[in-house]
């Protein structure tokens, strides 16, 4: 019974973290770029994007596919550090433990 009462409370603890973990990653805020930072796109730990910057100069209406290309560019790379970010978070908490393969963070 007491090895059921100790995971029962190591349970809890693990929850108690995991809301401090999420509530942490949505005030992250995590800045991807393309072009040399000419289009920066900033995004929360939730994959929210919360504002996006495009250099006057790549404004010209016969070359819209560059400034696709490099929006979506900057997206990804915001992304990609997200990620990054909630992969150290989530190792930090658990004290190194990795997360079993497919299970991502925040849920």
């Amino acid at each position: 019974m007491k090895n059921l009462t100790g995971m029962l409370k190591q349970a809890q603890q693990m929850q108690a973290k995991l809301a401090e973990m999420q509530e942490k990653l949505a005030e992250l805020e995590v800045a991807g770029e393309s072009g040399g930072g000419m289009v920066t796109v900033t995004m929360s730990g939730k994959h929210e994007i919360k504002r996006v910057h495009i250099d006057r100069s790549l404004v010209d209406p016969e070359e819209i596919e560059v400034l696709e290309d490099l929006v979506a560019a900057a997206c990804n790379d915001a992304r990609t550090k997200v990620e990054r970010r909630v992969q150290e978070e989530s190792e930090a908490l658990m004290g190194g433990m990795k997360l079993p393969p497919g299970m991502k963070l925040p849920f």
